[in-house]
């Protein structure tokens, strides 16, 4: 005969049952929550270990990974977790060379390899325009198009359209009322193409004559509304730079003060900035300076000045010899500020946010990293716009440093003549073209590829969907504006 369990019993099971479900809820939170963090069972050592992540991707995509000599999933973009230190990662696709790295993965950290370029094994360059002559090139941003200077004494100019497979080509020439003495007999005239603005349709030129410069800022889309800035403003210009991408607005440097000039305006900022022997700018308005301290003219600084702030900000003060190169870059990355101090040999980053107007605080900046190269630095630059990594050159030395996992790499440029200032391909590769060889490489030395014979110092260019690689060289009949394609199909 049945009897009801008492309420005693009946509360009694029902803590029971949701003591278990409780228990059984925190295990699985527990295991998920061990399991996200990268922690694993190692059979061998019999115990749980935190292990690394790797995270792949590749162009082309669809590339076999192996980590260790074992194939990972299915192909890229692919990841994978692994036990903290040393491996060797490779991503391999018919028809490309063979990508391969040592990787020191951290526990609980993941490692990016999302950025492999797989170089074909069969390498076809192939004409896409021909010249009699070539003086100068300048690739747009974002992989669009280049702009051909074909002689120094005339400003006539090519503009290669390279969006799309089919490569066009129009003609520009900048009117002679737009340049000073243009119709003067005896006078001579060099055009000098320097710097394309972020949005891709504002050129900057350099016009000498009579041992005058001048600077216009040139419309690749209305040649007409090409402007004179040196005219308009009667300023010596030493330096300059766009602000922003309207073609309108610029900083330059005039005797040694910075000013911001507004071309649709038509007005000149007072000094933002005085004692400047060079200055940067990051994302606009953010100035970066080198200059001589005002009270002690034995003294270099170097220091920082945004755009509607009160005063600059001088970061250090650097006695010695005024031949020790000097030198102050700045980026943004993951929320947080970074300025790079390099003086000679010595590398100095600092974290954490700029100078506050309001508190005149510059200790805001802390060092977070400090590294000594082999070679005085030439040239210092952030990768953009990420902003990972330093690079750094010193003729054939190169070196870098990686924000993001703090570490440092250096490795030398091959070939035995004069090497021109290292340039990024992407956000991750930088080219060279010591000795009339574009090569291409990671931005810490790694994986190198020759691609082809080029034109010394003349520019390079990857298209947007990595599909062509852009170069001029010189042939039999002329000169020639030639691509590879780094994507099969």
């Amino acid at each position: 005969m049945y009897h009801r369990p008492s309420r005693k019993k009946q509360l009694a099971r029902l803590i029971s049952l949701y003591t278990v479900l409780t228990l059984l809820v925190l295990a699985i939170v527990t295991f998920i929550s061990l399991f996200v963090l990268g922690f694993r069972f190692d059979s061998d050592k019999g115990h749980l270990e935190q292990y690394a992540f790797l995270q792949f991707d590749s162009s082309p995509s669809g590339a076999k990974v192996t980590v260790d000599g074992a194939e990972v999933g299915l192909g890229t973009p692919n990841k994978t977790s692994v036990p903290a230190g040393k491996h060797e990662v490779t991503m391999s696709r018919e028809g490309y060379e063979t990508w391969s790295k040592s990787v020191d993965a951290k526990a609980g950290v993941i490692t990016w390899l999302n950025y492999t370029l797989l170089v074909p094994k069969i390498l076809t360059v192939e004409p896409v325009a021909t010249y009699e002559s070539v003086y100068l090139t300048l690739a747009s941003p974002k992989g669009r198009s280049m702009l051909i200077q074909r002689r120094v004494d005339t400003p006539t100019f090519s503009l290669a359209d390279l969006s799309s497979d089919k490569v066009k080509s129009t003609e520009l020439t900048i009117p002679a009322s737009l340049y000073s003495e243009s119709t003067t007999l005896g006078v001579t005239h060099t055009f000098q193409i320097a710097k394309w603005d972020e949005g891709g349709r504002y050129v900057l030129i350099k016009h000498t004559y009579d041992a005058k410069d001048e600077w216009l800022v040139f419309d690749t889309q209305n040649v007409a509304l090409t402007k004179n800035i040196t005219q308009l403003f009667n300023v010596t210009i030493s330096g300059i730079t766009f602000s922003g991408t309207s073609g309108n607005m610029f900083y330059i440097l005039d005797s040694g003060n910075i000013h911001r000039l507004d071309l649709s305006a038509q007005t000149i900022s007072e000094p933002l900035v005085s004692n400047v022997t060079s200055f940067g700018v990051y994302e606009s308005n953010i100035i970066t300076y080198v200059g001589i301290d005002a009270t002690i003219a034995d003294k270099r600084v170097v220091g920082l000045y945004r755009d509607g702030d009160d005063k600059s900000y001088v970061l250090r003060t650097v006695t010695g010899s005024k031949d020790i190169p000097l030198h102050i870059i700045t980026t943004r990355y993951f929320n947080e500020d970074y300025v790079v101090i390099a003086e000679g040999k010595k590398v100095d980053v600092l974290g954490g946010s700029y100078p506050n107007t309001a508190s005149d605080d510059v200790t805001s900046l802390k060092i977070v990293a400090s590294f000594e190269t082999a070679q005085d630095i030439n040239e210092i630059m952030f990768s953009s716009p990420i902003g990972q990594y330093i690079f750094i050159q010193s003729g054939a030395y190169i070196a870098s440093y990686d924000l993001e996992y703090q570490t440092f790499a250096s490795s030398t440029i091959e070939g035995t003549g004069a090497v021109p200032p290292i340039k990024w391909l992407d956000e991750n590769y930088v080219w060279s073209d010591r000795d009339g060889n574009l090569t291409i490489r990671e931005f810490d030395g790694s994986n190198v590829h020759t691609i082809n014979s080029v034109l010394v110092g003349q520019d390079v260019l990857l298209t947007r969907n990595g599909r062509y690689l852009y170069s001029i060289n010189k042939v039999d009949t002329g000169y020639q504006l030639q691509r590879v394609r780094m994507i099969l199909s």
